[in-house]
């Protein structure tokens, strides 16, 4: 069940919130962009925890980080619009998500109403 992931996801995991066994199930195997990858990264650091480990634990599940392109950002840049609660990561979240034709795996439900979005499924 390949799905690309939201780092909102991956935190979830990290942290046994409610929602972390749907979340491991679609981190295995998954796909995460670079830019929600940095986001985790930074996330483990600023909870003083070491990058390297998280990110190898992480890894080893399967979840494969891929590298954000040019058509990546543009359709971001194309996602966005005044007043929307999506961040720039999110934007790439979702754009990587049209991009390889996949569903997204978010915590955030705001993301289903997105007009010409890819599919969206709420982990918690």
């Amino acid at each position: 069940m390949t799905a690309v992931i939201d780092a909102s996801v991956v935190l979830v995991w990290l942290q046994d919130e409610p929602g972390s066994d749907l979340a491991e199930r679609h981190m295995l195997e998954g796909i995460i962009g670079a830019a929600n990858w940095s986001e985790v990264l930074q996330k483990t650091r600023q909870h003083g925890a070491q990058p390297g480990l998280v990110a190898r634990l992480l890894t080893s599940f399967g979840l494969q980080v891929v590298d954000v392109t040019a058509d990546d950002a543009e359709r971001a840049a194309d996602l966005w619009a005044p007043r929307s609660p999506l961040s720039l990561a999110d934007r790439l979240c979702l754009a990587l998500g049209l991009r390889l034709g996949l569903r997204v795996v978010t915590t955030d439900g705001t993301w289903r109403s997105l007009e010409n979005g890819p599919e969206v499924i709420v982990a918690r």
